[in-house]
């Protein structure tokens, strides 16, 4: 039996969810919000992605509500695209599905490493902390490169993101 193009048919909530967050590109257009990429322009030039499948990805993600889109200039018109609190749910999931990448794809080693920001302890597999014994909301964690960075990406967006930084906030670029 052919796998069909959606999951309408199922009843799982699996199945609903990757109609949100399944296609190729969707989890590394959200992975970069939590990064702080808020431009299209951004987004366009750190994943490599096609403009059209973007805006797509884009669209479907404002539909779905894991992104909301807000004007930050009127003269050309310009837009911004945020996590909502729907997106921000998709930490520990994006958390935990980097984690299993760099233990069980050969190869791989961890490009990020995730710190509780207020007592600088590497988050667990699940994006809790292991000292305070608590599960850290993306706000409240610091992102460094890893060892399995790729430090010479010559992208805007990859060499901003080689200084240590906190989760959500907005990424400067120095692009429109």
């Amino acid at each position: 039996m052919a796998l069909g193009k959606d999951y309408a048919s199922q009843q799982c909530s699996i199945a609903r969810a990757l109609e949100v967050i399944g296609e190729r590109w969707t989890l590394l257009v959200v992975r970069d919000a939590f990064f702080g990429v808020r431009r299209y322009s951004d987004f366009l030039v750190h994943l490599g992605i096609p403009r059209a499948v973007l805006a797509t990805r884009l669209q479907s993600l404002i539909d779905a509500g894991v992104l909301e889109k807000r004007r930050y200039q009127q003269s050309p018109p310009r837009d911004e695209y945020l996590l909502t609190a729907s997106g921000k749910a998709l930490w520990p999931i994006l958390r935990t599905l980097g984690v299993w990448g760099s233990e069980h794809t050969p190869g791989t080693r961890a490009s990020r490493v995730f710190l509780h920001a207020t007592c600088g302890t590497e988050l667990g597999t699940y994006g809790e902390c292991p000292v305070c014994a608590r599960a850290v909301s993306p706000e409240d964690v610091e992102m460094r490169p890893g060892d399995g960075l790729d430090q010479d990406r010559d992208d805007p967006v990859s060499r901003a993101l080689l200084a240590p930084r906190r989760l959500l906030r907005p990424l400067e670029t120095g692009s429109a």
